[in-house]
């Protein structure tokens, strides 16, 4: 499995998972407009919890880890943390 990861295309591993899977990552305030880019400016030194497509692509901003992985749950999506 780790060769065929190793062989594929570049644009083949950025769907990789795509509408089955989604990254929960935890962001400070000062850094979300990186990720969200219409994302009101925020005071800094919030942290907050970011639910994030396969690919990368942004789909929920919370102060709430458990709000977060319920949205994941509701889409039908499996969350997975990335440190």
């Amino acid at each position: 499995m780790t060769e065929n990861l190793k062989n594929m295309h570049e644009e083949a591993f950025a769907h990789l998972g795509d509408g089955h899977i989604a990254y929960i990552r935890q962001l400070r305030s000062e850094d979300i407009n990186e990720l969200f880019p219409s994302a009101p400016q925020m005071a800094g030194g919030i942290k907050l919890w970011a639910l994030l497509g396969a690919d990368g692509s942004p789909i929920m901003l919370s102060d709430s880890r458990d709000a977060i992985l319920a949205n994941a749950v509701e889409n039908e999506l499996t969350p997975v943390s990335v440190h």
